[in-house]
């Protein structure tokens, strides 16, 4: 199995060309943000995640999470390398200062983020669920609550989890039932269960944070009457050290497809008598402050799919390069390797400019969000934090949709012995396939698109994407490069079908409910698409600007532009079928029985 190597040289192009990182360093906040910065910091990532979380990938996946009677117990290795996590400081990297964080930018926590990810997915939960955590409480809670608990989250001395799901609720949230009855001292008693909770409980460190939602007894029915509490596995004394244990256990942990070595707990609250908990914020607002969380777990878990797909392209890559079969179609040469056959060269090249693409609107998101936190301007900032929120579903939908499909090419590039185990490409689809569900599954992604971000404000945030994206590619067609003006036509064809679908959703929204909710996802398929090609043809721009002056690394600029070339040629053709499929609505869904079923 080929060994994980950090992208960093693509990184760093996207952050600075792409996603804004070389003008963060003129916000106060970010003064600090400078080249220098961004080098040591990911190049130390990279050797972390490279020698540290990567050897460990394998043993988690083969050996798993077990519960016992002392709670549950992470596999070989785990504890030891969460600690050198933190001791590096990566669990805080963006974090603020203030609670022992590092204060450093998105865009360039995005790119460790992804490093660890493309590492080790199982690892990376564990860090990626705090840090949700973290931004909630951050917004919601009591000065007393920060006091008591952020700078052992930020720091990464105890982990937080988010307890959201319950057996009868699925994604419905209006139908959980977990319960919290205040008490004299302030605190409330929580009882109920939750499900799905991603490193409910562990070994890695002393206490867990669990932000839970349940029903105060005035609540009102439905999602208005959801309120958010913080309940610890082990209670804190007024020193700050450790006290009771609370009566939260897990109580089972789930056999799945993937991420074997990521406990995922069935948890259970106040069966002895009541959780203690407090409560975050005012009470029925928590589907709200959950929302905090639930922002900051979709982008990352894009970022998911596009680690994974990264470290399968890596394998694969690593595996026709060695593997000798056929004949070369060119030349007639016996026994070449695979990655001379032009249908192994294809999948190749899908895998590397979806993977590309992806990477590129989930750092183009982080810098938004960087500028919505640093500008001053009430106006811009609105501006770049509804861009970000904008694009946050189609980096989530894309970025999972896209790693299992990618995943999936790397097995087939190996053929037989991909579907080994021994091979270790099997893993990555497996650990892939659970992305597009969690934290929201692909057709709540491309709801969340249609309704809360492209609704919101009649189209105008998706008008300033649009106008953007024409501007690119008229950019791309005024270049004397024949392969610029190539990517130009496809692009401005996709975002015509992009425009058109636009179009006819905002005509169906309030009369054909049905036929939007059909095309829902197509739309965002769609998004995705020409999204991809957008920033691609940005990057080609900038990697054509950097040959033009002779200047940097010629061979990566000449294969960033040859790369967005791919993508318009194989990848923009789709958008006019999307669009087409958005605009049948439900036409064909209007007359179908039950029956025909089955």
């Amino acid at each position: 199995m080929s060994d994980y190597r950090a992208p960093v040289k693509d990184m760093r192009f996207v952050m600075d060309e792409l996603a804004g990182y070389k003008e963060l360093s003129q916000y106060p906040d970010f003064a600090e943000a400078t080249p220098d910065m961004a080098d040591a910091i990911l190049d130390e990532a990279a050797k972390f995640s490279g020698e540290v979380l990567a050897p460990l990938n394998r043993i988690g996946d083969q050996q798993g999470c077990k519960l016992t009677d002392s709670g549950v117990v992470t596999p070989p290795g785990w504890k030891e390398a969460y600690k050198a996590f933190c001791d590096a400081g990566w669990n805080g990297i963006a974090s603020s200062v203030e609670y022992g964080g590092h204060g450093q930018p998105d865009t360039l926590a995005i790119a460790v983020k992804e490093m660890v990810c493309s590492a080790n997915l199982s690892f990376s939960l564990g860090p990626l669920l705090t840090t949700g955590a973290v931004e909630a409480l951050m917004i919601c809670a009591s000065n007393e609550l920060k006091t008591t608990y952020l700078e052992k989250m930020v720091t990464g001395v105890w982990t937080g989890t988010m307890n959201l799901t319950e057996p009868q609720a699925g994604s419905d949230l209006a139908l959980i039932r977990s319960r919290a009855e205040p008490q004299a001292d302030g605190s409330y008693k929580v009882f109920g269960q939750k499900i799905f909770i991603t490193y409910g409980d562990h070994d890695m460190t002393d206490n867990i944070v669990h932000l839970v939602l349940a029903r105060l007894p005035d609540a009102p029915p439905g999602v208005r009457g959801i309120s958010m509490f913080l309940v610890p596995k082990y209670l804190v004394n007024a020193d700050g050290s450790l006290g009771a244990r609370n009566d939260a256990y897990c109580v089972s942990i789930e056999h799945k497809l993937g991420i074997h070595a990521s406990p995922t707990c069935v948890m259970a609250y106040g069966d002895n008598g009541g959780a203690v908990g407090y409560l975050l914020g005012e009470p029925n607002r928590g589907l709200e402050y959950m929302f905090i969380m639930m922002n900051e777990a979709r982008l990352g878990v894009g970022l998911q799919g596009i680690a994974l797909g990264e470290r399968a392209y890596q394998q694969a890559l690593g595996y026709a390069r060695e593997r000798k079969q056929g004949r070369d179609a060119v030349t007639g040469e016996a026994l070449v390797t695979i990655d001379k056959h032009p249908d192994i060269r294809r999948m190749l090249m899908l895998m590397k400019c979806r993977v590309e693409a992806c990477r590129a609107m989930a750092y183009f998101t982080s810098g938004l969000l960087d500028r919505a936190h640093a500008v001053t301007d009430p106006e811009e900032k609105k501006r770049q934090l509804w861009l970000a929120e904008f694009m946050i579903p189609i980096v989530k939908g894309g970025g999972t949709e896209m790693g299992i499909e990618v995943t999936s090419l790397g097995i087939q590039i190996y053929g037989g012995m991909g579907f080994i185990e021994e091979t270790g490409a099997a893993q990555h689809w497996r650990d892939s396939r659970i992305t597009t569900i969690y934290e929201g599954t692909t057709g709540i992604q491309a709801n969340d698109l249609l309704f809360r971000k492209l609704m919101r404000d009649q189209g105008a945030t998706a008008r300033v994407v649009f106008g953007e994206v024409a501007a690119t590619a008229k950019a791309l067609a005024a270049s004397p490069r024949p392969e610029l003006q190539a990517i130009a036509k496809r692009l401005g064809e996709a975002l015509q079908a992009w425009i058109k679908a636009t179009e006819w959703l905002a005509a169906n929204a309030k009369t054909g409910l049905s036929g939007v909710l059909t095309a829902a996802v197509p739309y965002l398929h769609l998004a995705v698409t020409v999204s991809g090609g957008w920033l691609m043809g940005r990057a080609a721009l900038a990697a054509a600007g950097y040959l033009d002056k002779a200047e940097g690394d010629q061979a990566f600029y000449r294969a960033k532009i040859a790369t967005a070339h791919f993508y318009a040629d194989q990848m923009l053709p789709q958008a006019a079928a999307y669009g087409e499929t958005v605009r049948a609505g439900d036409a064909a869904l209007v007359d179908l029985l039950d029956e025909l079923f089955g």
